[in-house]
C-alpha cells in the first residue's frame, strides 16, 4: 500500500456545542453560516488541492433548519456532491454525544439523522463523524446503517472541551465492543467499522494536559485553531508542516500507509484571520508529496478495510523530530509502536538516554462509564504520556516490567 492520505472533514453547525437536540452550549453560530462562508472554506481547500473530496458533517440543528440561510447550505452541499464527489453525514452531541446523551439516545439520533439525509441528498452515509463515540453506539451505525468509518475518537485529548479520551492509537483501527478507544482483540469483542481520530496532533505537544496557553497547548497539530488563530500566520504554518512531515516523511517506510486528518468548522471562516493559509498548507504538501490523495472518509475506509478486515495487520510506528516550536524542543524525537496489542511511546535525545513515557496494553479488559454526564473517557494503561498518575513518571525502557518481551512483539508486528 505504501500511500499517503488526508482527510478533511468540514463541521456545519448552528451552535457551538449542541449537546442534545433542544440543549445547547457557547455560541449561536448562526449568523456565521452562509452559503458564502462555505464556499470560501470549499474554495480554501480546493485551491490547495483541487482533487481534495470533503466530508460535511452537519449537526442536527443544522439539518432541519428549514430558514433559507440552512436550506441553501444544504442545498450547496448538494451540489459538490455531483460535481466534486463530496460526501455529506451526520455529526452528532457536538463532538460530545455521550457526555449528555444515553447510548440508546445516541442511536435515535444517528438513524434519524440519515433519514433525513437520505429524504434530502439521495443518499445514505457510509461514515459518521462525532469526535468521540462509545463502542456500542459505533457498533450500532455498523449494524443498523451500514456505516463503515468514524471519526469517533480525538486521539490525546485530555483537560480540553468537554470531554477527555486518550488511550486509543492514532491510526485506523477496528475498536473493540467494551471500549472505542480499544483495538479489538478477536471476534468476540469485534466491531466491523474503523474508528478514525479527528485532527491529527503533534506527538511532543500531545503530551500536555490541556491548553494552558498559545505556546503550551496538547492540540497544536494541523488544526487551524491551535496552529493559524493562536501562532499567526509564519509560526502556525511552520507547525503544520512539522506535523505533516513527521508522518509523510519520517514514518512513511515504517507503516502500510501514512495519514493526516483535519477537522475544520465552518464557523472557524469568518473566526480565523489567517483561515486561507489552509491553501498554503496544501499547496506545499502537494508540491512535496505528489501522491497524496484526499478521499471521502467512507472511501478511505473502504479502502483500508479491502486489505485489512481486521487488526492483525494494523502496526503502526511514527516517529517525529523535535520542531522548537510550542513545547517541542530540537534534537528530541518521540517514537510512537502503536498496534492491537499495545501502544508504546518512546523519547529519545535528552540527557539520560530513551524514556518510555507511554505504555498502555490492549489485551487487558477495560469498561466505558456507563451513565451520562461523566467527563473523563480515557483508557489509561500503565503508564500515560499526560503524567496526571503518580505511575505515569518516564522510565527507561529496561526499567519497564516485561521489556525484552515487548521488544518482540514490536518485532514480529
Amino acid at each position: 500500500m505504501k500511500e499517503r492520505f488526508l482527510t478533511i472533514n468540514c463541521i456545519v453547525r448552528k451552535h457551538q456545542i449542541e449537546k442534545t437536540r433542544t440543549d445547547f452550549e457557547g455560541d449561536d453560530e448562526t449568523e456565521l453560516h452562509d452559503t458564502g462562508s462555505v464556499e470560501r472554506l470549499a474554495k480554501i481547500i480546493r485551491d490547495g488541492f483541487p482533487e481534495a473530496r470533503i466530508t460535511w458533517a452537519l449537526s442536527w440543528c443544522a439539518l432541519i433548519d428549514a430558514s433559507d440561510r440552512y436550506r441553501r447550505i444544504r442545498a450547496l452541499l448538494g451540489e459538490y456532491m455531483k460535481v466534486h464527489g463530496d460526501d455529506v453525514t451526520f455529526i452528532p452531541g457536538g463532538y460530545f454525544a455521550n457526555r449528555y446523551n444515553t447510548r440508546e439516545q445516541v442511536n435515535r439520533d444517528v438513524s434519524d439523522a440519515f433519514r433525513i439525509i437520505e429524504h434530502e441528498f439521495g443518499h445514505k452515509p457510509r461514515s459518521l463523524v462525532a469526535g468521540f463515540l462509545s463502542a456500542a453506539n459505533i457498533k450500532h451505525a455498523r449494524e443498523q446503517e451500514g456505516v463503515i468509518g468514524v471519526q469517533g475518537n480525538i486521539w490525546s485529548q485530555f483537560s480540553v472541551d468537554n470531554m477527555d479520551g486518550d488511550g486509543s492509537i492514532c491510526y485506523p483501527y477496528y475498536p473493540s465492543t467494551q471500549h472505542f478507544c480499544k483495538p479489538a482483540q478477536g471476534k468476540a469483542d469485534f466491531i466491523d467499522c474503523l474508528n478514525f481520530d479527528g485532527w491529527t496532533v503533534d506527538f511532543h505537544q500531545a503530551r500536555l494536559v490541556g491548553c494552558r496557553s498559545a505556546r503550551k497547548n496538547s492540540r497544536m497539530g494541523v488544526g487551524p485553531i491551535e496552529t493559524l488563530k493562536n501562532l499567526g500566520r509564519a509560526k502556525g504554518l511552520a507547525e503544520m508542516q512539522a506535523t505533516t512531515t513527521a508522518h509523510y516523511e519520517a514514518s512513511h517506510d515504517h507503516n502500510p500507509f501514512t495519514w493526516i486528518t483535519n477537522n475544520i468548522e465552518v464557523a472557524l471562516v469568518k473566526q480565523v484571520p489567517a483561515i486561507d493559509d489552509i491553501t498554503s498548507w496544501l499547496s506545499w504538501m502537494r508540491e512535496r508529496w505528489p501522491d497524496v490523495q484526499c478521499p471521502a472518509l467512507a472511501d478511505l475506509a473502504g479502502k483500508i478495510r479491502s486489505r485489512f478486515p481486521d487488526n492483525g495487520g494494523l502496526a503502526y510506528e511514527l516517529h517525529q523530530a523535535g520542531s522548537g516550536i510550542g513545547v517541542s524542543r530540537r534534537g528530541v524525537e518521540i517514537t510512537w509502536h502503536m498496534n492491537q496489542r499495545f501502544r508504546l511511546g518512546i523519547e529519545r535525545g535528552r540527557h539520560g538516554g530513551p524514556k518510555v513515557f507511554d505504555y498502555t496494553r490492549y489485551d487487558r479488559d477495560y469498561a466505558e462509564p456507563t451513565g451520562v454526564g461523566q467527563r473523563n473517557w480515557s483508557l489509561m494503561g500503565e503508564i500515560n504520556q499526560k503524567r496526571t498518575r503518580k505511575q505515569d513518571k518516564p522510565v527507561k525502557p529496561g526499567q519497564l516490567a516485561g521489556w525484552q518481551s515487548i521488544q518482540v512483539e514490536i518485532e514480529r508486528v
